[in-house]
């Protein structure tokens, strides 16, 4: 437990391939993840949540980041599906070297692809 000022816990990005999804922990709990699915050396993007108590933190943004740079070092390619994702990287040039914008087919097969 955190004592009175005392600043939180850093959080700990890790990924969950069991869970095909990469998550963002905070003194041992979930705060959020971004969720993806693997196809033809591309990492579809598809959803990232962050809990409503964890709100407010940058979380999201931090998360998103060490999903991609993990995802670029990996050496795949990073596809956003999902909103958040989309609009991180029209902020982030960094990884345009490493993304290719979602096509219909790429929509197709994710549709069929969730559990």
């Amino acid at each position: 437990m955190t004592q009175p000022n005392q600043p939180d816990a850093a959080p700990i990005v890790e990924r969950n391939a069991a869970r095909h999804r990469y998550e963002i922990l905070l003194d041992g709990t979930t705060a959020g993840f971004a969720a993806y699915r693997d196809r033809d050396g591309q990492r579809v993007f598809h959803h990232t949540e962050i809990d409503d108590a964890f709100a407010g933190r940058g979380l999201a943004s931090r998360l998103v980041h060490e999903a991609l740079s993990d995802t670029r070092t990996a050496g795949r390619r990073i596809v956003p599906v999902c909103p958040f994702v989309a609009k991180y990287l029209t902020k982030h040039g960094e990884f345009s070297d490493s993304t290719d914008l979602p096509t219909p087919d790429i929509l197709r097969w994710l549709e069929a692809d969730r559990p």
